[in-house]
């Protein structure tokens, strides 16, 4: 039976159908979901201190989401059954007392798994209510919205101001005021940094970014400078970095989220690198971000730009 109107779920007559797959090509498949909880001062205290009379509603919620994302055709009436190959829900405090998920679905399938994305957001959010209820019954979820798909016939689509781009290099100093040494992975630790790094700490300068657009640059005027040269922890290729608004976050990897929170810096001392090139870049081109979530980073890992529209 032919499609009617060019609509996929109907046929001929108009009737709601399920859509063939069976000769599609099996690709890899995968797709991330967005979404907010607005949960008040008192019930987010309570939450992210562990303190809410339920117990831990984080790993609680985490677990919702992965298994209402495993049964997304059992909810999603012309859904089909896939075989995932994996399903990361990551929760995070957003600053005014919100709640940030990100939920990672991925499968070798004939279809996609956008809507197991979906549900795995939805639901992690919705276990995240039924866990602060007895707090305040005016916590509200919103913006929950697809923001990448990748694979299958019509390949990458990107949410507005959804950008890709990639880790070049990671590095670290032993201490203050030395250039850092290249490095290929490390931990990223929450409420500190780059594992080892002797610039971590907890405040808003966590973690130090830098195109490789920027030191090349550099290179260009002469300058013998290589990752790490700048006191950058993490050096990126594909992004215009200083471009990105503050409050941005940055999903990198399987795990690692970063959130914007300063563009550039004052340099209030000349560095060698200034004193050689007559520039220096990092005050203009660097940025500055605070850890959401912690994790494994390594180069070549995919960096997600995530705007913050909610």
């Amino acid at each position: 039976m032919t499609e009617s109107n060019g609509l996929t779920h109907l046929d001929s007559g108009g009737r709601v159908k399920m859509v063939d797959v069976g000769l599609k090509s099996v690709t890899t498949r995968r797709a991330l979901a967005f979404g907010v909880a607005h949960l008040g001062k008192e019930a987010s205290s309570l939450l992210f201190s562990g303190k809410l009379a339920k117990g831990d509603a984080l790993a609680a919620s985490r677990v919702a989401g992965i298994m209402a994302a495993k049964r997304a055709s059992e909810l999603i009436p012309l859904t089909h059954p896939i075989r995932l190959d994996a399903v990361g829900v990551h929760l995070f405090a957003l600053g005014d007392d919100r709640l940030g998920v990100i939920a990672d679905a991925r499968a070798t399938d004939r279809t996609g798994v956008e809507m197991e994305a979906m549900v795995g957001a939805s639901v992690a959010l919705l276990n995240i209510y039924d866990m602060v209820k007895g707090v305040t019954k005016s916590a509200r979820i919103e913006g929950i919205r697809l923001i990448v798909k990748t694979g299958g016939k019509s390949g990458a689509w990107w949410g507005d101001g959804v950008l890709s781009g990639r880790v070049e290099k990671l590095a670290i100093s032993k201490s203050k005021g030395t250039p850092k040494d290249p490095i290929d992975e490390s931990d990223v630790v929450m409420g500190f940094g780059l594992a080892g790094d002797a610039h971590g700490g907890d405040w808003h300068r966590q973690i130090s970014l830098l195109g490789i657009e920027s030191i090349n640059t550099m290179k260009e005027k002469g300058l013998a400078v290589d990752f790490g040269s700048f006191a950058e922890n993490i050096a990126t290729s594909g992004i215009k970095l200083f471009a990105l608004p503050i409050g941005t976050l940055l999903a990198i990897g399987k795990e690692v989220i970063l959130e914007i929170t300063q563009i550039g810096k004052e340099c209030h001392t000349r560095c060698a690198v200034y004193y050689k090139a007559g520039d220096c870049v990092m005050p203009r081109e660097g940025i500055f971000a605070r850890i959401l979530q912690g994790g494994k980073i390594r180069a070549a890992d995919e960096i997600l730009v995530i705007p913050r529209s909610v």
